[in-house]
């Protein structure tokens, strides 16, 4: 493990083209600092996590045996070394001793054969090569050290069975399989643990990005935040009532060009510009009722509806800018949620959670903010954002948590470029805000701040 703070950044394609902006943490050795959605010059979004000392791991038990268990390796490796070194050196004394051996078989020969005539003269010469052999005696005990080496060599092999058999017992068997699947399971905990830590606290909003001018001065544009990898259809809706016709757009590119396209015709009119697409199908609200709708674009079909109790509607409880906006749906990192207005409120914005199933209410959130008053609102990690109006200079400026039900007020820039906001819907998967913009079809990147302590991991 390193000492100091290291630096993760993932890395990812997006449509814009901001500047890189990261404010370093206070203090990154406590906690975990997450920075999200910031741009690079080149138009890349960089998630960056800087993440505390891991001076945890030196304490686990698993690093100690592991710790010992390669200092094992390091030691049979050396072992491994010198008794190599050894073995060739005293295989050329074995490979001598050889030829000196079938010498002396041959003089042996020679004495048997004329030992009267010449035994004084093979004496010496075997005496010369009992002297040539001499030098073998320390090799033959250096054969003995080995021996002993090799026996410790075992031991070590022993011991380190032992130790891998308690880690198998301790973690299981480790064959290519479950590597793979350790693997696999390692990199679904890894995308879970990013997501959790996407989640933060709206902080910065880029400058707008123009994808498209289309359409009248109302609609809605969007994708879907649950779509699988490589699905890319844009929907697009224009108009905020008596309209049925929803385009889908293969891809960004398609919907750039207004390319290659299939058209629904949704079996009521919409009301609004708060519909969203999740999951595959898309929810919206029946024109001049506070009827939720669920059409699934697989079957063609309406697979759930559902009244949304005491909503306002028709123009009671708008946004500023009007255009029957009562009931605003959203999506974020959480699920589905409405945003509306009821008269037990006395008119102020009411928050729900939905079953994007059932449409049933799962829990609903009551603020003091009034529903007319707010220009356009969006939905982050549980967190409703508000901005000051729709036309002309604005900004966010109220944010209610869910997560603690309690509000604040915020002052985050907001580029209108267009000077006339009828749509502002965030989508977790792309980290983005998408907005129609009079006319034009606009994103802007988010910056989302989080500490969390490294128990929460």
């Amino acid at each position: 493990m390193q000492p100091s703070s290291k630096i993760l950044s993932l890395i990812v394609l997006v449509l814009m083209g901001t500047e890189l902006t990261q404010v370093l943490p206070a203090n990154p050795e406590e906690t975990w600092q997450v920075y999200s959605s910031a741009q690079d010059s080149e138009g890349r979004c960089v998630c960056t996590v800087v993440a505390p000392q891991q001076s945890m791991c030196s304490r686990d038990a698993r690093t100690k045996q592991l710790r010992q268990l390669l200092e094992k390796v390091q030691n049979m490796t050396q072992s491994i070394q010198v008794l190599d070194q050894r073995t060739q050196r005293d295989l050329q004394y074995v490979e001598k001793m050889e030829v000196q051996l079938r010498g002396l078989e041959t003089k042996f020969r020679q004495v048997e054969e004329n030992h009267k005539q010449n035994i004084a003269k093979q004496y010496k010469a075997i005496k010369a090569k009992m002297e040539e052999l001499r030098p073998l005696i320390p090799v033959l005990e250096e054969y003995k050290a080995d021996a002993k080496l090799v026996l410790q060599f075992k031991e070590e092999v022993q011991n380190l069975t032992s130790v891998l058999s308690e880690l198998q017992e301790e973690m299981g068997a480790y064959d290519y399989e479950e590597l793979h699947n350790r693997v696999s399971n390692l990199e679904e905990r890894l995308r879970a643990c990013m997501q959790k830590l996407a989640c933060g606290k709206l902080t910065g909003i880029s400058d707008p990005v123009t994808i498209k001018t289309s359409g009248s001065r109302f609609g809605s544009w969007m994708t879907d935040p649950a779509a699988p990898e490589g699905d890319t259809r844009v929907w697009y809706m224009d108009g905020y009532h008596n309209n049925r016709f929803v385009r889908e757009y293969k891809s960004m590119a398609d919907f750039i060009m207004m390319d290659n396209f299939t058209s629904y015709r949704l079996p009521h009119p919409w009301s609004g510009t708060g519909q969203v697409v999740y999951n595959g199908s898309i929810y919206f609200n029946k024109f001049q009722s506070h009827v939720i709708i669920k059409f699934d674009f697989k079957t063609s079909a309406i697979s759930k509806s559902r009244q949304l109790d005491n909503a306002g509607y028709n123009n009671m409880y708008h946004y500023a800018w009007g255009g029957h906006s009562d009931i605003d749906l959203m999506v974020d990192e959480g699920g589905l949620w409405a945003v509306y207005a009821t008269n037990q409120n006395a008119g102020n914005i009411v928050i729900s959670k939905l079953n994007p199933g059932t449409l049933q209410i799962i829990k609903s959130w009551t603020t003091d903010h009034p529903k007319r008053s707010a220009g356009e609102a969006f939905m982050i990690c549980g967190t409703l954002y508000v901005t000051n109006g729709y036309s002309g200079g604005t900004k966010v400026y109220y944010a209610y948590s869910t997560n603690s039900s309690t509000y604040e007020y915020i002052d985050i820039a907001f580029q209108n470029k267009y000077s006339h906001i009828s749509m502002l819907d965030y989508n977790p998967r792309d980290r983005a805000l998408y907005a129609w913009n009079n006319g034009h079809q606009v994103l802007y990147n988010v910056t989302l701040f989080h500490v969390i302590s490294s128990q929460e991991l």
